[in-house]
């Protein structure tokens, strides 16, 4: 923890009684936060509370309806983030603005590059950033590109861009939904680098055991008010969830054992490459019975994406079979193997799960706009299609309530996936591939998640569950495979795995079929 380098003089950040109106909806209503130098505060609480509405103010995205914000004791206007940026604030958001084919230092300098006359001086601008990696512990190559780099390559990038212009303050939005487990110790240690070095970090999250081992103070919005700040060392996880959704939260998965049906999915010696053409899965063979929960557990880049992809008719295999209910779906288009069984919950919510602009209602009938009630003669019926998404927002607490007609891009990351989830539920096939079902959700919508996920297999379906968070494959799984190399190398019953095993699997050992 960082506690020590605490300076309990004048606030780095204060906003004081802060309000965010948008029309009649109040977004934020009355919250406070005061931030010290060399502290790390969280920001927690449930999707779609208020949380990155706050922050957005703070960066100059938003102006607040009415309230203070003071940097160092002085009351700034933000309107637009290069008063942040000139106030030593920056931000890392959720979803990370990059430029894909530009190399790390480009996309670190762009906008600010030092020139040598009236040329760029790209040598002293990878100078700098080589310095400043090296100073914080982000030890990263400054001519890789940054579509060749993983996902948490590409947030360090992020952050030297923030600390490349200068930044004492930085916001880090929900910074680990993307990670792995390796990735997210590093960053929780980069984080501590930077305090050390008086710099102050504010991170909005959901995630109870990341507040535990990474900040000091925690301040809690509940449906966009202040309900307090604590000191992190004196509550538990079962305290901040409590405070964060207002009621008790179980984390225990109910499920009771039942016996699997016939086979679902059968996967048969998958063939497949990535995007570099290399051949990335590798003879695999996989199958999923009717009420039965399968966990794909293992290290991301070992073809788990390719092989959801194939399944789902988004990327084309080499060779193999994939088998619904007896029927070849390999190759096929997704409107084929969603017309034989196959609904899934796909990782990148936005890129695959929704069309963003489009209204929340028009999304949850995105695969069946063409069945009856919603569509009569080859003419939408708006009646039915809106009453279905009432429905839905009520039945998924899909937030903020009566939504129907907003861009589902409007919404909060956590209440994007909850319209995904809502859909694939609801479309009721056979086979259910959930990809990091949760990602981006706080504990009361996991738990609600898992709820549904459960209630699947309970009812006969057959489950697919892909997750980087070993917890939820062993919590929900009935049985875990291993994926390693682009072939499954280990199969377990989910009652009998344990983290430390699945880790030396996940990692090549201890093979076995």
């Amino acid at each position: 923890m960082a506690k020590e380098y605490v300076d309990m003089n004048t606030p780095v950040i204060e906003m004081r009684n802060i309000v965010k109106k948008f029309g009649d909806f109040v977004a934020n209503d009355g919250i406070n936060l005061t931030v010290h130098k060399g502290e790390i505060h969280a920001i927690l609480g449930e999707n779609g509370a208020g949380k990155s509405t706050l922050m957005n103010q703070l960066y100059g995205l938003l102006k607040p309806t009415s309230g203070d914000i003071l940097v160092n004791g002085k009351k700034i206007e933000m309107n637009n983030p290069r008063d942040a940026i000139d106030a030593g604030i920056g931000m890392v958001h959720q979803h990370f603005m990059l430029i894909q084919p530009f190399t790390v230092t480009e996309n670190i300098v762009l906008g600010t590059e030092p020139q040598k006359g009236i040329k760029l001086d790209m040598a002293t601008a990878r100078k700098n950033v080589v310095e400043i990696s090296e100073r914080y512990g982000l030890s990263i190559d400054p001519d890789a590109k940054i579509e060749d780099i993983s996902v948490g390559m590409q947030q360090r990038v992020e952050i030297l861009k923030a600390l490349y212009r200068g930044a004492d303050i930085l916001i880090l939005d929900e910074p680990t939904s993307s990670l792995t487990p390796q990735e997210i110790v590093e960053l929780i240690a980069i984080m501590h680098n930077l305090v050390k070095d008086g710099k102050s970090i504010i991170i909005i999250t959901h995630k109870l055991k990341e507040i535990k081992e990474s900040a000091d103070f925690c301040t809690i919005i509940r449906l966009g008010k202040y309900i307090g700040t604590v000191d992190v060392d004196d509550v538990d996880e079962n305290d901040l969830a409590s405070m964060m959704v207002g009621r008790k939260v179980s984390f225990k998965v109910d499920k009771q054992e039942q016996t699997p049906g016939e086979v679902v999915l059968d996967v048969k010696d998958l063939h497949c490459k990535d995007y570099r053409d290399v051949e990335i899965v590798k003879g695999l063979n996989l199958q999923v019975r009717r009420g039965e929960i399968v966990g794909i557990a293992g290290i991301d880049g070992n073809g788990q994406t390719e092989l959801v992809e194939v399944i789902t008719g988004l990327r084309k295999g080499v060779s193999g079979q994939v088998l619904v209910n007896g029927v070849d779906v390999f190759n096929k288009p997704p409107r084929f193997g969603f017309e034989h069984g196959v609904s899934s919950i796909p990782a990148d919510r936005q890129k695959h799960g929704l069309v963003l602009d489009f209204s929340i209602e028009d999304n949850l009938i995105l695969q069946n706009y063409e069945e009856d009630p919603f569509s009569k003669k080859s003419v939408l019926q708006r009646d039915p299609i809106f009453q279905h998404a009432t429905e839905s927002i009520e039945n998924y607490d899909i937030r903020p309530p009566k939504s129907e007609k907003r861009p589902a891009g409007t919404l909060s990351g956590g209440n994007q996936q909850k319209v995904i989830i809502a859909r694939e539920v609801q479309n009721d096939k056979d086979l259910l591939i959930a990809v990091n079902p949760t990602r981006g959700l706080d504990v009361g919508a996991i738990e609600y998640v898992h709820k549904y996920i459960v209630d699947q297999r309970n009812k006969g379906k057959a489950v697919l569950l892909v997750s980087f968070e070993l917890d939820e494959i062993m919590s929900l799984s009935d049985i875990i495979d291993v994926i390693f190399d682009g072939q499954i190398v280990s199969s377990i019953p989910g009652k009998e795995a344990d983290e430390n095993t699945l880790g030396l699997m996940m990692a090549g050992g201890g093979k076995s079929q």
